[in-house]
């Protein structure tokens, strides 16, 4: 199948994703999963969308570089978020998003990070991945290294675009008490 062949089908719930040639179906989100991608959407769109820095979407779908993948939290600055000819948000994404992964208990680590890494290697500055059962936080960059937050007083590395927008690792997982 090609990617025009897959673009072509309709949505599944949970969503489906193009990767090398193969159709795969995302988990079904749980609890946690659920909590902090509400969560996270809500708190970065409080700090960075008025200002009109960035904005987050959940489950967008974005295809580039051969794949179409939907991360749980798709991050645009203002400037790349895609428009329409009358200025509103278009519908397909072709470019790709800062992305950040919340781990699900039976999902692979292995494909999670390997979406990240094509973001990267696509334009992306930064990716997250968030595993809720260990509480912590792997950061990628662009050059691809890797480090890790775990600390509750860590503060989570952001892209330049967004240096106002903080968050500890106490305060993402806090987000599981409320």
């Amino acid at each position: 199948m090609t990617l025009a062949d897959f673009l072509k089908l309709p949505e599944t719930k949970p969503a489906s994703e193009f990767i090398d040639g193969r159709i795969i179906q995302k988990p079904m989100p749980q609890g946690k999963h659920s909590t902090i991608q509400g969560d996270i959407v809500s708190a970065i769109n409080t700090e960075l969308k008025p200002s009109r820095i960035a904005r987050a979407y959940p489950e967008l779908r974005c295809t580039f570089g051969g794949r179409s993948t939907v991360p749980d939290v798709t991050v645009f600055s203002w400037e790349r978020i895609p428009r329409d000819d009358d200025g509103k948000v278009a519908n397909v994404f072709t470019l790709a998003p800062g992305t950040i992964e919340i781990l699900s208990p039976e999902q692979s680590q292995t494909k999670v990070v390997r979406n990240i890494l094509h973001c990267l290697s696509n334009g992306t500055q930064m990716g997250w991945l968030i595993d809720p059962e260990e509480e912590l936080i792997f950061v990628y960059l662009a050059d691809r290294t890797i480090s890790v937050y775990e600390e509750k007083t860590d503060l989570i590395p952001v892209p330049n675009f967004a240096t106002s927008f903080q968050l500890t690792i106490d305060r993402l997982f806090s987000w599981l008490e409320d």
